[in-house]
């Protein structure tokens, strides 16, 4: 191992000092890292470089800040557990901006995670102009999000569901008895439906078209619940006899309307499957009261600059500064006819002023001004649309102008986030902090990575120092200081190879990343391999999604391609949306349906993409979508569980002799099953201990110890070990234990090939990250029989991959491709599209500037692309 650099390396002043860390699988390490400095951590994944950024230091610094605050404000804060290390001197306060998808509430947007939205209401509120006779509103009033700003209509949703009898009857030559009703549930509630009605006096047995209209719109639409007899097993006239002479029913039901079943269920199944089921019969429309504008009648009266407030939230943050900028001059005077330039023009050059240096605002653009203002509402106004234009500034610098406000948080990636909340903390000012920053380059182009450099350089030179844990070789290049944390992942990770300036990485041999770092002079690195030629084209016509209008799409058959482009240029409308969605129908999936913590629906459920297949879809029998979205929301679920090499472990414990002797079948090594799992946890492996105003502490359970299985279960043992002690191997360990059992072999194979070697079997998939989760899910589908023309479709498959993990990634996916399988990435990297068979590149901007195909064909044409902003990138890395 390297000796690492000593404080008294020349230019550098304070150090903050780590000395014996164990948090997770750090071995018990001493580090000095330098304040005031932009320092990298890098190493393999599940190195343990967040071990040491996040779970140690800022650990570590927010305990010593809660420790400062009452004990009662502290019970208020969700507080992180104490690290496991001896000694942290000089380290300052810390802010950490985490990796994380967006809350899936439709309420939070890009304007409340910014506070960009409370100026704006303030600016209506205090400076807008009035109808004549209406009163002055409050700020409240201009949100969505209370009961007195929010339509009456969609409260506040901006959308209306509608259930139209098409989607509920799709073949009107049925009879309710042969169920017409489509949307009505299946089994025997639906049966209890259609009794109803027959004692209700419809006539359930001619076509559903032959009924009056009236019986129709009612048996559909009713918000009544009649209570009526059921006779089970009756025919219509049987049923009519019986209630003549009064008979006994079989019991008393209750009649639902088919729509409002259809609501009902939605709104409040906790069945995925049920939700999915009746969102079918379900689409979206905006609100007709507030046109999708989610504010009640008299604030959308009230305009400034010649717009309401939720037709200004609609734009991108371009183009409100551009509304906003006169005002926050002091223009108030009305346009003149030489504005004139488009919208997209304008919006080009604010962000362009901006990225170098300049105001967010300039003479010229065309926007409407707000004459007639008192001067307590202009001065009101100018302060206020200064600050907002000042803010928006530091978000276009970011590279988010296309962002509209109102963009809610779940459509968001997690690098937009991450970027989000960066800005919000440029704009704070502070001085002398450590910002802890996960990834910050993850999902972005290497043209919105200068963007994002400029930043931290700008949060370095107020007076912070900014850590950061990544994968990006360009952010490494720049660093200050590196802390090169390996050689490889799990318990062979964990020490510290290397800390110090850049390129003394060079000497240490033990790094992966080190190969990488400086093998841009290496002649080997940049042969490329001769691209595959299609088998065929599958080619998309007329798609309409997000910022795509009316795009036509061709992907080739049978070969490995990149879709590249800006970030935000629609590069994932057109692939994992546009693609997936319309491939799915053609296969007869049923659309995904995301979950809500609110309960409300989701804009995805609503959004449907415009298009059709041309050509080519008869070629695909099969589409894989391997998303990022987590394997499982409990602990319960984990490696082992999801993969499904854990049924093969548990059949194997069932079949040794002690068990048999006990008759345990393989459920008894389950720890969720009542008969093997641990009384006290119930399973969990903890309890959890409330400490009043401490942080909440998970201790081991006193009597599994943290195993999760009672002591019958744990006597019995395969080749010495406990089921328990199986689920604690790593993927590598477990390989080599189970090396003569093929059903288990190959699913750790796959894991071990794909980059997760370094994963325990029984890790809950709670812990798990985006990337790890989806390379599960992909070594899960390797396991398969491949038998060709499948399609894959992946975003961003690299997110959270150190080089050498992306290398074992793309070993997987062109064996795929080989297999006679067509795979489609949305892809970053520059390495993997050099890589690629063919590329499609999406652009040329982000937002209103993007949505167009700007080139397209292999990596080496697409390079020589002059309207490309992949290209520069893609040329610097084909040599």
């Amino acid at each position: 191992m390297a000796k690492q650099s000593t404080r008294n390396n020349p230019g550098f002043g304070a150090f903050v000092s780590v000395r014996g860390a164990r948090e997770h699988n750090l071995k018990d390490i001493d580090v000095d890292i330098p304040r005031d400095a932009l320092v990298v951590f890098s190493g393999v994944s599940g190195s343990g470089k967040s071990s040491l950024a996040f779970g140690t230091l800022f650990a570590e610094a927010q305990r010593r800040y809660l420790e400062s605050l009452s004990p009662y404000a502290r019970r208020l804060i969700d507080q992180v557990g104490v690290p496991d290390v001896d000694a942290i001197d000089g380290l300052p306060p810390a802010v950490a901006l985490q990796q994380q998808r967006g809350t899936p509430n439709v309420r939070s947007t890009v304007g409340s995670v910014t506070t960009l939205s409370s100026l704006l209401r303030m600016l209506y509120s205090r400076a807008g102009t009035y109808p004549p006779k209406q009163p002055m509103l409050y700020a409240e009033d201009f949100s969505p999000n209370t009961p007195q700003g929010a339509c009456p209509n969609c409260h506040g949703l901006g959308y209306v569901y509608e259930v139209t009898e098409r989607a509920m009857v799709p073949d009107p030559s049925l009879s309710i008895r042969d169920r017409a009703i489509a949307s009505w549930p299946p089994a025997w509630h639906g049966q209890n439906l259609r009794d109803i009605l027959v004692t209700l006096g419809y006539d359930v047995d001619v076509p559903w078209r032959d009924l009056p209209k009236k019986d129709r719109d009612w048996i559909l639409y009713t918000e009544e619940q009649p209570v009526a007899p059921v006779y089970a097993g009756f025919t219509p006239a049987q049923t009519r006899a019986a209630l003549r002479r009064k008979a006994e029913p079989s019991y008393m039901g209750t009649f639902t309307g088919a729509r409002r079943y259809v609501l009902h269920t939605f709104a409040t199944t906790q069945s995925a499957l049920m939700k999915k089921r009746v969102a079918r019969f379900m689409s979206g429309a905006p609100c007709p009261v507030c046109d999708g504008r989610r504010l009640k009648r008299e604030a959308l009266s009230v305009t400034f600059a010649g717009l309401d407030i939720g037709s200004l939230s609609r734009l991108s943050l371009n183009r409100i500064a551009e509304v906003l900028a006169p005002a926050a001059s002091g223009r108030f005077d009305a346009p003149t006819k030489a504005s004139t330039r488009s919208r997209a023009a304008s919006a080009q050059d604010t962000a362009k002023r901006v990225a170098a240096g300049g105001s967010a605002h300039a003479g010229g653009t065309d926007v409407r001004r707000t004459p007639d203002l008192s001067e307590e509402k202009r001065i009101a106004a100018q302060r206020i649309a200064h600050d907002l234009v000042e803010r928006i500034a530091t978000l276009q610098a970011l590279g988010l102008g296309y962002l509209a406000m109102d963009r809610t948080t779940p459509t968001l990636s997690p690098g937009e986030l991450q970027r989000l909340r960066l800005a919000t903390q440029i704009r704070s000012n502070l001085f002398g902090v450590v910002y802890v920053l996960d990834e910050p380059s993850a999902g972005l182009h290497p043209a919105d990575s200068e963007a994002l450099h400029r930043a931290l350089d700008q949060l370095k030179d107020a007076g912070n120092s900014v850590f950061v844990v990544e994968h990006d070789l360009d952010m490494m290049r720049r660093a200050d200081w590196l802390v090169d944390v390996g050689p490889d992942a799990g318990q062979n990770g964990g020490q510290i190879l290397y800390s110090g300036p850049p390129d003394g990485l060079r000497a240490v041999a033990a790094s992966h990343t080190g190969r990488y770092l400086f093998a841009a002079d290496d002649a080997a690195a940049k042969q490329a391999r001769t691209p595959r030629s299609p088998s065929g084209w599958l080619e998309l016509r007329g798609l309409h999604r997000n910022n795509l209008h009316g795009l036509d799409a061709r992907f080739p058959l049978g070969v490995f391609t990149a879709v590249t482009g800006v970030s935000g240029s629609g590069k994932s409308s057109l692939v994992s949306q546009a693609l997936v969605e319309l491939v799915g129908d053609h296969l007869g999936h049923e659309p995904p349906v995301e979950e809500s913590d609110s309960g409300e629906p989701q804009p995805s459920e609503i959004a449907k993409t415009a298009g059709r297949i041309h050509s080519g879809a008869d070629a695909i029998k099969r589409l894989v979508n391997v998303d990022q979205k987590p394997i499982g929301r409990t602990p319960r679920s984990n490696l082992a569980t999801y993969t499904g090499l854990f049924d093969h472990v548990r059949k194997l414990f069932a079949g040794t002799p002690l068990a048999k002797s006990r008759r345990y079948n393989a459920g008894r090594f389950s720890f969720n099953v009542a008969q093997g799992r641990c009384e006290t946890c119930e399973g969990e492996g903890f309890v959890q201990v409330e400490l009043l105003f401490m942080p909440t502490v998970y201790a081991p359970c006193p009597t599994c110890h943290g195993s999760r299985y009672n002591a019958k279960t744990l006597e019995v043992v395969l080749n010495g070990r406990s089921i328990a002690e199986v689920l604690a191997m790593t993927v590598d360990e477990a390989l080599a234990f189970f090396a003569d059992e093929d059903a288990v072999r190959r699913p750790l194979t796959l894991l071990r090939d794909i980059g997760l070697g370094y994963l325990r079997l029984g890790q809950p998939a709670t812990e798990l990250s985006g990337g790890e989760a989806q390379r599960i899910k992909l070594a899960t589908e390797l396991q398969r029989s491949q038998h060709g023309n499948s399609l894959y479709v992946l975003d961003e498959p690299t997110t959270g991959l150190h080089p050498a993990d992306v290398d074992k990634l793309m070993a997987q996916l062109h064996g795929l491709v080989d297999a006679g399988n067509t795979v489609i990435v949305v892809e970053h990297e520059m390495r993997v599209v050099a890589d690629s068979d063919w590329v499609i590149d999406v652009g040329p901007g982000a937002g209103e500037d993007g949505g167009a195909i700007v080139a397209s064909g292999t990596p080496q044409q697409v390079a020589r692309a002059k309207a490309s902003r992949t290209a520069p990138y893609l040329r610097r890395v084909l040599g």
